[in-house]
């Protein structure tokens, strides 16, 4: 398909790169609690009423973090979000059925 003068625009936003970055299996770059990350987003999912997402801090500030971890980042949160050209493969780390993921996810990656 080619973009035409009557396509629609893409959507834009936090939702949409955290959708688009789980499907293609993407890096996301942002910034969280003042600081600039590169995460592997493996979901998008709802908790209290407000979106979440699931994944493994890769860079904190440039460095590899201290610990390899699956961690839980509210969406609103994160600042400046914006996809990378940095593959992920899905963690080791990443389970599905996980308390904290399975009530109510949107969007997950396949292993």
């Amino acid at each position: 398909m080619y973009l035409t003068e009557n396509a629609e625009p893409m959507p834009t936003g936090a939702t949409p790169t955290i959708l688009k970055a789980i499907v293609t299996k993407r890096c996301v770059s942002a910034t969280y609690n003042r600081q600039a990350i590169v995460l592997a987003p493996h979901v998008l999912f709802m908790k209290n009423d407000a979106l979440h997402v699931g994944g493994v801090t890769l860079e904190r500030d440039g460095a590899v973090p201290r610990e390899y971890k699956m961690g839980v980042f509210k969406l609103d949160g994160l600042g400046e979000i914006a996809i990378t050209d940095r593959p992920f493969q899905t963690s080791e780390l990443w389970n599905p059925a996980d308390e904290r993921f399975v009530a109510q996810p949107l969007m997950m990656v396949e292993r």
